[in-house]
């Protein structure tokens, strides 16, 4: 009876393939999870310290619908000491509940009914549902192994139609860890420029880069700014994923819009982590972002010992060069990416992503996450190779 109330829309909208897995292993006992992307780190106690003195000092208003101006001004800031891009605190920035909001909030804002949008695949799970929900169709861009999971200007040039309204670009990238440099930019603008498209930049986990290369924002290219939503938040390079908290920058019209989206669904986000956030842009900057290095080069430790260990078992890995994840692929195994993950999980206790969960270009990977201790990364590979022993 009940069923006849629920939107089609929202019902044919799948449940996320990273939950599924991490759900079940919930549920069981000695479970090892390279599943979830959550750092392991607490958040740095002077940020912890700073939401607790402002709750004691009774805090606990509303901020304005766009967050504290003084947050506001930390980030414009932040934006430019590390990524060279400039915006105005007051009316190109705005904080939302998570960069997720964010994604959500500048597709409700720019997508009409039927527009098309374009997004990588592999790519972070909640993109085409999003545009699915804001009455939009998504479109992949099917990237490969033998191309680095690269977006490159003939592949964009080729999914361009006059329905193409904006292009989602989520680099670094989540699941494959692949870094967009800057001579890849510049061969991709000219075309995101001479369709008129507008650019969704989920840079997230900019700050998470290795081996030199240094996360660009394709904001701060010459006539960029202008058609470019660039979303980040404090969740990866803060280690703050349970206070919710990021934010949106972009063209003051643009973030004038999503605003208003936010008014009515969100009103603001919770004051304490807009708070915790500003210690955590203020001291940053003070002592030159030792909190962020400190767990990048633990990162980048890890990282390099996921890599070796899939090598060793004969799983063919790219090195990524960005965010926290290694995407192996386990075609020759003979078993598809939901099989290999089910069995892994049910047999040896181990949490792995089937990176269809990321699209249909994720069929024959798996999304391993290297934010977890060694020692658990150690007996997850060991599990890992006795269930290839018994394929």
């Amino acid at each position: 009876m009940s069923e006849r109330f629920i939107s089609p829309v929202v019902k044919a909208v799948p449940p996320s393939g990273i939950r599924r897995f991490f759900d079940i292993a919930g549920t069981m006992k000695g479970a090892i999870s390279l599943g979830v992307g959550e750092p392991d780190f607490v958040t740095p106690y002077h940020i912890r310290s700073a939401a607790i003195d402002s709750l004691l000092d009774g805090q606990t208003q509303y901020t304005a619908n766009r967050g504290l101006l003084s947050l506001r001004k930390e980030i414009a800031g932040y934006q430019s000491i590390r990524f060279q891009t400039d915006y105005d605190p007051e009316k190109e920035i705005m904080v939302t509940v998570g960069a997720s909001e964010g994604i959500d909030l500048a597709l409700r804002m720019c997508v009409r009914p039927g527009d098309e949008v374009l997004v990588p695949d592999p790519g972070y799970v909640s993109y085409a549902p999003c545009v699915t929900l804001a009455g939009g169709v998504a479109v992949p861009l099917r990237t490969d192994m033998g191309h680095g999971f690269r977006l490159d200007a003939d592949m964009l040039e080729k999914a361009i139609t006059d329905k193409t309204r904006a292009l989602i670009f989520p680099y670094p990238n989540n699941p494959t860890g692949v870094v967009m440099r800057r001579a890849d930019l510049e061969k991709i603008i000219p075309v995101i420029m001479r369709h008129d498209l507008l650019v969704i930049s989920d840079e997230i986990y900019g700050e998470l880069t290795y081996e030199g290369a240094r996360h660009v924002s394709i904001a701060s290219f010459p006539g960029m700014k202008e058609r470019t939503v660039l979303l980040n938040g404090f969740s990866k390079a803060f280690a703050m994923t349970g206070w919710r908290l990021g934010y949106a920058c972009g063209p003051a019209p643009l973030i004038e819009q999503m605003n208003k989206i936010h008014q009515y669904a969100i009103m603001c986000a919770p004051r304490q982590s807009q708070v915790a956030a500003e210690e955590a842009l203020r001291k940053g900057r003070e002592n030159d972002y030792q909190d962020i290095e400190t767990m990048r080069r633990s990162y980048d430790r890890r990282r390099r010992l996921m890599v070796d260990a899939f090598t060793q078992m004969g799983l063919d890995c790219a090195v990524p060069s960005g965010a926290f994840y290694c995407f192996p692929s386990v075609r020759s195994t003979g078993l598809d990416s939901e099989t290999f993950c089910t069995r892994l999980l049910r047999e040896h206790k181990v949490v792995c992503v089937p990176g269809t969960a990321f699209g249909d270009s994720g069929e024959g990977f798996i999304r391993c996450c290297y934010a977890t201790s060694v020692e658990q990364m150690t007996e997850a590979f060991s599990r890992i190779r006795a269930f290839l022993d018994t394929l």
